[in-house]
């Protein structure tokens, strides 16, 4: 008789692993369950982007899986200077990367987003391999969970008053070019008469709670300054009817 207890104790694994990562649907003992086929699965609508202000990866991997002086913190991903990508949290569970903010409706964005950390300490560019990884990643990511390709935002965009990452610094234009975000159009041309640009603003996006760090934000990221006078020019007008003309 053939020896069946090492194919039959990986098939008890096999089935074991199976059970420990398939959810388990949440049901109320008060009602009788009766399954629609009317649903899915949750799942993250946006991507926000953060850079970790820190010396290394290491210290970086060390501060997102243990708990700090500012209590504790994660991402799904940490993208190395080198172009390692690290996975830190599922990509179905909730990472605490956002803190309080919101982006348009978004109100709890650890809930909603997947986030990304990139290594780097807020005052140089950004790696060139580093950059590419993160093309990639994102692809993989807005192809595998469904997430639409233009909602890339920064931390600093949802959380202007608190936040300035990633930094001036980051290429913005290029990630557009590679097909995530949004980046205005010089064949858009200026904005028309009578339009509004706080207004603007706020249907891109910004919470208008402070308006020197929303516009500070936006500076950041579509001017690459941290220079600029907390008001919208006409230069901030014309980036901003693009950028809604994208949107529709």
């Amino acid at each position: 008789m053939p020896n069946l207890r090492a194919p039959l104790l990986l098939l008890a694994f096999l089935l074991l692993a199976g059970c420990a990562t398939t959810p388990t649907d949440l049901r109320s003992p008060l009602a009788t369950w009766v399954p629609s086929p009317n649903h899915n699965a949750r799942g993250p609508v946006i991507i926000v982007l953060h850079h970790t202000d820190q010396d290394n990866v290491q210290q970086s991997l060390h501060t997102l899986r243990t708990a700090n002086s500012g209590g504790r913190v994660s991402s799904h991903y940490l993208v190395g200077a080198d172009g390692h990508i690290y996975q830190l949290v599922a990509d179905n569970r909730r990472a605490w990367h956002a803190g309080g903010g919101r982006w348009g409706g978004l109100t709890d964005l650890n809930s909603t987003s997947i986030g990304i950390e990139i290594d780097n300490d807020g005052s140089s560019p950004f790696a060139p391999d580093q950059i590419a990884a993160l093309i990639r990643l994102l692809d993989d990511l807005c192809t595998r969970l469904d997430i639409p390709r233009s909602q890339i935002i920064a931390h600093a965009d949802l959380a202007p008053a608190r936040k300035q990452d990633p930094s001036r610094f980051f290429p913005w234009q290029q990630l557009a070019a590679a097909g995530f975000g949004l980046w205005p159009r010089d064949a858009d041309g200026p904005a028309p008469a009578g339009f509004d640009p706080w207004l603007a603003l706020q249907a891109f996006g910004y919470p208008l709670d402070d308006r020197d760090a929303a516009a500070g934000a936006f500076h950041r990221r579509f001017r690459g300054r941290d220079d600029l006078p907390p008001t919208l020019d006409a230069d901030d007008a014309r980036i901003l009817h693009s950028l809604l003309l994208q949107q529709r």
